[in-house]
């Protein structure tokens, strides 16, 4: 095929993508699952050639950016609110579904090794959050079901490559358990170490960078940064990645500017969008080649796929029985959290009561914020687990939103094509993803409308908005009386300094009380030259806005550590402080 064709295809298929996109909003169909059927549909068009991707575009070009993509905006909060259930999903599950899924296939299949058919079960074990929480938040998923979805298929891609690496060199020898045990623990410690390194070096690289266009470019290239050095020393390169995404969105709040944070959320949306769906696409057109394939082998078409409907339903049975202890462990932690919230606020209570600290010095001050802040974040965390408790419709649920996806299809394709039955075995996987997305697609929202389960009800998120809304007018007022207050007792001592004006004060306040609705935070600084009496008032009104917004980002960051708002509630405020910072910025030259 000639560039120019490539081109057009290429054009065509982004033509697609969006049309698609925009359609199945329309029709209330994810998109994900119109995007395969369309695939399909394509694939066995009369003129269309057989397509068949290369796997390692898929693990090196699309996985590391949207794995990065979404580590950025799942918040550390929630991840640790939520570390039970997700780790017990992402590594229990899938080690249990792995050899689940390669005893079972083997047995049945008796000419398939059993070390290929735990390949197999690493290739489906891991579940794609796309599609589920793309439907989970259009008819009102609970957002702690949505964060445990997220994190769930953060974790899970890395236990189940470095499961499918390890069961795939197990095929060329012997099986040794406390090797192949090894080899885990050591792809998983370096992963972590390097991704954790790679985010701190980014960060600190990037806070420096003055241009957001130029950080934009440095960020598209932080994954594969953390990626391949990862995977060149034999560890898990999608782990590496997944812990660099989550430092980097961490600390973007604190490090980078508001004008970097906006373009950047915007490009990584796009980037997002079209590897996501593109992906689908390719699932669908695929589908045509792998029937052929299977067709000429004396493993039977019409076999595969009964196989292949048949770890459909081993997945689903093993997810909905692993929810139950899941659900039943945490109910058992309810009672701890709450132990442990109401001792620590008896022991700040204590302290700051004690003699030692009625007088506090700066140190002592701190101390005693410190301990203030840990026993209202325990608090807000007891808090947390008692209202959005796993109930049995939440359990269900998440039980049903088991999709595969594009790590399945992309890590079938990785297994060598030296193993016995490989075109069976990745058909097997494409039937299971795509079965499990067009099942539980189509499924979920009827049954999340029918359940409605537990979580903040639109009226709670919208009292929460507004009690910190609140808060943060609150902060940004209080600190630029402060200053006000400073410049008026300069003015009485000093002659020459002249003290802020009524009418740029009543600007300043009624800034700080607009920017939650519209955006802000860092602003220019007056030049050195002699202002005008002009230039000046727009100065100290800037300046005066600007420590406004400083004190609303701090009490935004406070209460982000702390705990106390959902991370959906932040989440929002943030993006509004960053947008009205970027309407009063200046224009820069490029």
């Amino acid at each position: 095929m000639h560039i120019e064709e490539l081109s057009l295809v290429a054009v065509a298929a982004l033509v697609l993508v969006v049309g698609i996109s925009m359609l199945s909003g329309r029709i209330g169909v994810a998109a994900p699952l119109v995007l395969v059927v369309v695939g399909i549909g394509i694939g066995y068009l009369p003129g269309v050639p057989l397509i068949e991707l290369d796997p390692e575009i898929i693990l090196l070009g699309v996985l590391p950016p949207l794995l990065y993509a979404a580590a950025v905006n799942v918040p550390i909060l929630d991840l640790k609110r939520n570390v039970g259930p997700i780790t017990a999903l992402s590594v229990g599950l899938v080690i249990i579904s792995a050899l689940v899924i390669g005893g079972l296939l083997h047995l049945a299949v008796p000419a398939i090794p059993f070390a290929a058919a735990v390949a197999l079960g690493a290739v489906v074990a891991p579940t794609d959050a796309v599609a589920a929480t793309s439907i989970g938040k259009r008819v009102g998923m609970p957002p702690r079901l949505v964060t445990i979805l997220e994190g769930e298929s953060l974790v899970n891609d890395a236990t189940s490559l470095v499961l499918l690496r390890t069961a795939i060199a197990a095929t060329a020898g012997g099986f040794v358990f406390w090797e192949a045990a090894a080899d885990f623990a050591f792809a998983v410690a370096v992963a972590i170490a390097i991704g954790f390194a790679v985010g701190v070096v980014t960060v600190w690289v990037r806070a420096k960078i003055n241009n957001p266009v130029y950080d934009t470019v440095v960020s598209f290239a932080v994954p594969f940064i953390a990626f391949v050095p990862t995977e060149y020393f034999g560890a898990s390169g999608v782990l590496a990645v997944v812990v660099t995404g989550l430092y980097s969105g961490h600390h973007a709040p604190r490090k980078f500017s508001a004008l970097a944070r906006v373009n950047e959320r915007l490009s990584w949306r796009t980037l997002q969008f079209l590897l996501e769906h593109g992906v689908f696409l390719l699932m669908g057109l695929e589908l045509h080649k792998l029937v052929n394939d299977v067709g000429r082998s004396e493993l039977h078409l019409q076999h595969t796929a009964l196989l292949g409907l048949g770890v459909v339903v081993v997945l689903i049975v093993l997810r909905m029985a692993f929810m139950w202890p899941v659900t039943w462990g945490l109910a058992r932690a309810l009672p701890r959290y709450e132990a442990r919230a109401d001792g620590l606020q008896r022991f700040a209570d204590h302290v700051q009561q004690h003699p030692h600290f009625q007088q506090p010095s700066a140190h002592g001050r701190a101390k005693l914020a410190r301990l203030d802040r840990a026993a209202r974040r325990s608090a807000a965390d007891a808090a947390h687990a008692r209202e959005q408790g796993l109930d049995w419709r939440g359990t269900t649920i998440l039980g049903w939103s088991g999709m595969r996806g594009v790590v399945t299809l992309a890590a079938a394709q990785s297994i060598p094509t030296t193993v016995p039955f490989r075109s069976q075995l990745v058909l097997i996987a494409f039937v299971a993803a795509v079965v499990t997305l067009l099942l539980h697609g189509l499924t979920l929202p009827p049954l999340i409308r029918k359940l409605r389960p537990q979580g903040p009800s639109a009226s709670d998120r919208t009292a929460e908005l507004v009690s910190l809304y609140a808060d943060l007018v609150k902060a940004g007022t209080a600190a630029v009386d402060a200053e006000l207050e400073h410049e008026r007792s300069l003015a009485e001592h000093d002659a020459t300094h002249t003290a802020t004006s009524t009418q740029v004060e009543k600007r300043v306040k009624s800034s700080v009380q607009n920017s939650i609705a519209s955006l802000a935070f860092s602003l220019p600084k007056p030049e050195h030259r002699e202002p005008t009496a002009a230039e000046s008032e727009a100065h100290s009104y800037l300046r005066l806005t600007h420590i406004g917004l400083e004190a609303q980002r701090a009490a935004l960051l406070e209460e982000r550590a702390i705990g106390q708002y959902s991370s959906e509630a932040l989440r929002a405020a943030a993006e509004a402080l960053d947008q009205y910072e970027v309407r009063l910025t200046p224009p820069q030259g490029h």
